[in-house]
């Protein structure tokens, strides 16, 4: 039988950072960011990384009777505007908000935040703005950083790729957790404005920009507003402090919907109690960021599919018992948040969609 051939380069050893990982380089990586995530340390929180596992002592937070929730999610597709733009200083905040905003529907205070940042090859540079702009949403909604993975798979990854998850932890007390089951004929809905996209429906909206080949670097409209990217990666908005103040000071929040991915039309219904109930919107009730008219026009979307794809304007909505109303708006006032008067619950029968859309 005739004998491999060994070459000199059969002879060369083969090691991790020779298969495309780097230990030194992730390791330099801890050590730059242990400043930017000590800054988000809280009452609960150790304050190291570097160990197998994040710690929060519970016990330092005097609850009485505590449920813990917990919520994961990604960014999606808006991570891939992000790269392809080289733009990479709030995706972080979207990461974060993407999984506080739910908790924090649920009356959860949000506690801790871990995060996963998976690539083909590290970039360090890049990796420190990621998880500086996830320090920036956990500051934001008083959530400790307390861990996280940074894995490099190379092969796994196009070059210059990578994703994000994260993982967050809430709590709230027994009787304070939403929805509640009292939701009934009559309560208001009040509608907390987005700040654009937030981070869903980047499927559909890179679909329209490359059937119809745009610049996204052009303004959005003639009247010299922002770009169309800078409305693309406008950071999703944290609501956390502000329905914690809410629900500190009035006891009439019935429900709040956090409308995400499947835009008012899949979101409201998943807090309805009971199938007896559904509700009528206005769609006239509040005005609607460029971003949503521009992209309806351009991709000419009907309202059906834009209402159950895209947050259109309204990112959180309350269900709010009707005599609380008055007592909410000043909380909303004195805040200096805008709100909108957007409908109310009805009875409901149907067996197809919860919501009835209308404009005055």
């Amino acid at each position: 039988m005739k004998k491999q051939k060994i070459t000199k380069d059969d002879n060369q050893k083969i090691t991790y950072a020779s298969s495309g990982v780097n230990i030194e380089k992730a390791n330099d990586l801890i050590e730059e960011i242990k400043p930017i995530i000590k800054n988000t340390q809280r009452l609960g929180a150790d304050g190291t990384i570097g160990g197998f596992g994040g710690i929060f002592d519970i016990g330092l937070l005097n609850y009485n009777d505590p449920l813990l929730v917990s919520s994961t999610d990604g960014v999606g597709t808006k991570l891939l505007v992000a790269i392809e733009n080289d733009f990479y200083d709030h995706i972080g905040i979207d990461l974060v908000a993407m999984c506080v905003n739910d908790l924090i529907v649920q009356g959860a205070e949000p506690l801790y935040f871990l995060d996963y940042f998976a690539t083909g090859k590290l970039s360090n540079s890049i990796a420190k703005k990621i998880i500086k702009s996830i320090s920036d949403g956990c500051i934001e909604s008083n959530c400790a950083l307390i861990g996280g993975e940074t894995a490099e798979m190379p092969g796994l990854y196009e070059k210059g790729h990578f994703d994000l998850a994260g993982f967050s932890v809430g709590v709230v007390e027994r009787n304070k957790l939403l929805p509640k089951q009292n939701i009934k004929k009559g309560d208001l809905l009040i509608g907390l404005p987005s700040n654009g996209l937030h981070s869903n429906g980047y499927s559909l909206v890179r679909n329209i920009i490359n059937q119809k080949n745009i610049n996204i670097s052009l303004p959005i409209s003639d009247k010299g507003e922002e770009t169309i990217v800078e409305n693309l990666l406008r950071p999703t908005k944290i609501y956390v402090r502000l329905i914690l103040e809410l629900l500190k000071n009035s006891d009439g929040i019935k429900a709040i919907s956090n409308i995400t991915g499947g835009g008012i039309t899949e979101n409201l219904p998943r807090i309805f109690p009971n199938s007896n109930i559904g509700a009528r919107i206005n769609l006239s009730s509040w005005k609607r960021p460029s971003i949503f008219n521009w992209l309806q026009e351009q991709g000419n979307i009907d309202d059906q599919e834009i209402l159950k794809t895209l947050n259109c304007g309204i990112g959180m909505i309350l269900i709010a018992n009707r005599n609380s109303g008055e007592e909410i708006f000043e909380i909303l006032e004195k805040k200096n948040e805008a709100f909108y008067i957007i409908g109310e619950i009805i009875e409901s029968n149907s067996d197809n969609s919860k919501i009835i859309f209308h404009r005055d």
